[in-house]
């Protein structure tokens, strides 16, 4: 049941990270938990048990048995797929913490001679889990310093924002979506990663003193953080199809596309072919997360009166303050400078490939990061904005398994599993009309983004669809375009998206609660594109 909070004893203040549990606890790091280090109902307990006892007896089962089974698969194929499905299976059920069981796959792997122990672990290096690195001691620098409780107190106070926790969270998918049509998911994510968790502290302390009991209170497992922050990764897939620079399978899909068709897809057309179907996604999405995730508070009377008295105390900026803004502005600067290029010049010029190509977003995150060891905030005793101690409590496991995603991802590319799974399943289901093709094609794209990135399921499935609708005599182009669209929804696991993987690092969003919203707005989501594509493209080609 939604409570109202009315001001009465404000929250106690966590600024920088040492005051007031909340903050603490969502500094913690303590992302992959224990049950004895949570706190649970006694109901909640035995569930707990049950999932992650029955992962270690179905992990191990459901290797071996495929294993056994014929198949028909190259002999890799079949070990891969074999561990896969007993990964998944650990991910699900977590009867060993997330990022192990990823580890535990990729040693089978090589153990069964998959491919070799080099080249298995060479997706580590990717662009990608250096962003991440990057990311997340920039955010660590922003919640230590208090710069993200800062920031979040600059978005509750905006006008009518703050009277309803609904509005909160409708609000921030807003910016996220915005910002992510111009800017990559992964990057607009962990740039507003810090202010989400420092609304979180805010509202959680709000929950924890309307508490009778104070010391049963978690605020890792409020259901409004699981909103605000699946909002955060979901609302960035969602406004990263608004442009073909928002996220790079929009780009890969319409090369594909426009290679096989002939059909230029431009800026405009590409826009506002998104923008009805973006829209209605949003919509759908902040119904779908506020319904399955109801916030324990509905109305935050006397919020305002808070923010604003809470904002007269936090004074002026300090040094640290100040320096990690820089390093983090000159971040975002440098990951919005290509978006800008293609704007401009076209994102096929020589301009954008140039410019993207020199500001990686990997190594612009890692500078970033750097600055915060140059910009000192006391010269004469040599100390600097960030420590190593500090920067080491990062969440490494999130780092790790979302570079065994990677792994796993590359391999289905390269082993040609993903291709035999799409052929073989439009084989078996004997494709021939649009509609049938339309269908096949973004339930496949969702299936492949949930087990491997969404980049990896735009390069895999979009080529498969191609030559299966012009052997149907069916034109291309929806199929294709609605699979490019598709292959960025992957909502269900940590591992599907790095937004996904981003969000989980936080530390309150429970598995079992992405899995369910995931789902969720999984189907909803290939309903919506299957509904409107053929109607937005009919109108705007």
């Amino acid at each position: 049941m939604a409570t109202e909070v009315n001001q009465g004893a404000g929250p106690k203040e966590a600024t920088g990270g040492t005051g007031g549990d909340v903050m603490s606890a969502l500094l913690s790091g303590s992302t992959y938990r224990s049950l004895g280090e949570q706190v649970l109902s006694p109901a909640e307990e035995r569930i707990e048990r049950i999932r992650r006892t029955a992962g270690f007896v179905i992990a191990p089962l459901v290797t071996i048995v495929f294993l056994l089974l014929p198949t028909g698969l190259e002999s890799d194929q079949h070990k891969l797929a074999a561990v896969l499905l007993g990964v998944v299976v650990l991910w699900v059920c977590e009867p060993i913490p997330i990022p192990m069981g990823g580890l535990l796959g990729v040693a089978a792997i090589v153990m069964l001679g998959v491919v070799p122990a080099d080249e298995a672990l060479a997706p580590f290096g990717s662009s990608t889990v250096f962003v991440f690195i990057g990311a997340f001691i920039l955010a660590q620098a922003m919640l230590r310093h208090g710069l993200a409780r800062r920031f979040a107190f600059l978005v509750l106070s905006l006008p009518g924002v703050g009277k309803t926790t609904n509005r909160v969270v409708c609000a921030f998918g807003l910016i996220t979506a915005v910002l992510s049509a111009f800017v990559s998911n992964t990057a607009t994510v962990a740039m507003l990663l810090p202010t989400a968790v420092g609304i979180l502290a805010v509202i959680a302390e709000l929950v924890r003193d309307r508490l009778p009991d104070k010391a049963g209170f978690d605020p890792l497992r409020l259901r409004i953080g699981v909103a605000l922050m699946l909002m955060l990764a979901y609302g960035s897939g969602a406004g990263g199809l608004l442009t073909p620079i928002g996220s790079a399978p929009n780009l890969i899909g319409r090369e594909f596309i426009e290679e096989a068709t002939g059909t230029n897809i431009s800026f405009l057309d590409w826009f506002l072919t998104a923008l009805p179907i973006c829209a209605v996604m949003f919509v759908l999405l902040a119904v779908v997360l506020l319904l399955l995730n109801r916030p324990e508070i509905k109305h935050l009377n006397g919020v305002e009166e808070y923010v604003a008295a809470e904002r007269a105390k936090l004074g002026r900026m300090s040094w640290a303050e100040r320096n990690t803004l820089i390093a983090f502005g000159v971040t975002v600067v440098l990951w919005i400078v290509p978006g800008i290029v293609a704007l401009v010049a076209g994102d096929g010029s020589s301009a954008y490939e140039t410019v993207s190509a020199h500001l990686d977003e990997g190594v612009v995150a890692v500078l970033g990061a750097a600055l915060l060891f140059i910009l000192p905030t006391r010269w004469s005793r040599r100390e600097f904005t960030m420590t190593w101690t500090d920067a080491s409590k990062i969440d490494w496991g999130t780092i790790l398994l979302f570079g065994c995603g990677i792994i796993f991802g590359t391999l289905l590319a390269s082993t040609d599993l993903a291709v035999a799974i799409g052929e073989g399943a439009a084989n078996a289901l004997g494709l021939g009309s649009e509609v049938a093709i339309l269908v096949f094609s973004v339930v496949l794209a969702v299936v492949v983004s949930e087990t491997t990135s969404n980049t990896a399921a735009a390069s895999v499935v979009v080529p498969i669809l191609i030559p299966v609708a012009t052997a149907a005599q069916v034109d291309p182009f929806i199929p294709a375009l609605a699979a490019t669209f598709a292959a960025s929804f992957g909502f269900m696991l940590p591992v599907s998206t790095p937004q996904n993987a981003i969000v989980y690092g936080s530390g309150a969003v429970p598995i079992t609660k992405m899995i369910r919203s995931g789902f969720t707005f999984d189907i909803a989501g290939i309903l919506l594109v299957v509904l409107l594509m053929p109607l937005v493209v009919g109108a705007v080609f």
